[in-house]
């Protein structure tokens, strides 16, 4: 019997992914489309990738399939065989990184989801038959030089933070499913007027137009294959870039550079910066940006308090940990900081006992 999940540490996988002697290929891709039984898929699709060594996350629902991962450049022509042989994904496009080192991951995961993106819809009426119409990297240039178009950034907060395009709307969220209806807000009156809506790689921002055709809107536009694509159509066809700054994205680089612009700061010195990472602090993991000065004097925490708390003995570290659920962790200036302190939690006597800035939960 076929074994159809991973069974080594993940300390050993990192190890032999430094070691690799080979290129790897980062890619992302999503496909809406019927998928009837969803584990039957998923079984599948591990039996035929895990021998060409695809590292990644992929999503399997009934509507559809999406995914992040890298494959060895040795296996990408077998691999764009077998993913183009699939019913309904014929024709499918794979969104290659521009930035990118290939060690973005170090194991495969594929797992059965109810959706493949939570957006909190619940009219049974909805459906993605109806969805906005495409635009490419030079339509995208075009629309946004029109006054009477409104473009819409689909993504979180963060995200649009370190970059996003000239004169993009931000819907200021922690996740898309909030983000939906707050879009429908913001955009009201403009029912009759060209949206455009983007994202990372296309597949919120075809979900939300077609949540705007539901709900009235009637020139709805999204970006084909998010930044990624546009990123890349940009380059190679010599366009002028109307995204500026960092490209957020969600495995192991935490961003890809699309323009020098550096338009965010450091959330510890207000230094111009725009590199996110974890704080280090394992009771913590919070989701911030952090300048090169900033990271050597903490030490890579996001706190004078986090600096103290990894400095103790792991089983002081452990023990202080006990009850603290990090849930979805991100720096958001914005909000009040909803996780409690540790010393809240664990009384006063905690000595260095680590906290956070203001935080929100995060979609990843």
């Amino acid at each position: 019997m076929a074994i159809l999940h991973n069974r080594v540490s993940g300390e050993e996988l990192k190890k032999r992914l430094i070691e690799e002697p080979f290129k790897r290929i980062t890619i992302s891709y999503y496909q809406y489309f019927p998928i009837v039984n969803p584990q039957e898929f998923r079984d599948e699709l591990y039996k035929a990738l895990f021998p060409m060594e695809v590292f990644g996350r992929i999503y399997v629902a009934k509507e559809g399939m999406n995914a992040q991962i890298s494959v060895p450049e040795h296996h990408f022509n077998a691999f764009k065989q077998y993913i183009h042989s699939l019913d309904h994904l014929q024709d499918l496009r794979l969104n290659i990184a521009v930035d990118d080192d290939g060690k973005s991951f170090w194991v495969l995961k594929i797992k059965v989801r109810d959706k493949i993106v939570a957006d909190g819809i619940k009219d049974p009426a909805f459906n993605m038959e109806k969805k906005g119409k495409y635009v490419n990297a030079s339509e995208m240039n075009a629309l946004l030089q029109d006054p009477e178009t409104t473009v819409v950034d689909m993504r979180n907060h963060y995200e649009y933070e370190v970059g996003h395009f000239e004169n993009a709307i931000e819907i200021p969220s922690d996740t898309f499913r909030d983000q939906l209806p707050m879009a429908l807000n913001a955009l009201k009156g403009k029912e009759d007027k060209n949206i455009v809506m983007y994202c990372t790689g296309g597949i919120r921002c075809e979900k939300a137009s077609a949540f705007m055709l539901h709900n009235g809107f009637k020139n709805v536009f999204h970006l084909e294959g998010g930044v990624i694509h546009y990123a890349r159509q940009v380059k190679n066809e010599g366009l002028d870039s109307k995204f500026i700054g960092k490209n957020f994205v969600f495995d192991n680089r935490l961003g890809e550079r699309i323009t020098e612009d550096v338009i965010a700061h450091c959330h510890q010195c207000g230094k111009a910066c725009d590199t996110h990472t974890n704080c280090k602090n394992d009771g913590c993991h919070l989701l911030f940006i952090q300048c090169d000065e900033c990271r050597d004097k903490y030490q890579g925490c996001c706190s004078q308090e986090c600096l103290d708390t990894i400095e103790m003995p792991l089983e002081r570290q452990k023990e202080l940990r006990k009850g603290i659920d990090k849930g979805r962790n991100i720096f958001n200036k914005s909000k009040v900081r909803i996780r409690p302190r540790w010393s809240e939690v664990h009384g006063d006597n905690n000595e260095g006992a680590a906290s956070s800035p203001d935080s929100a939960p995060i979609e990843k």
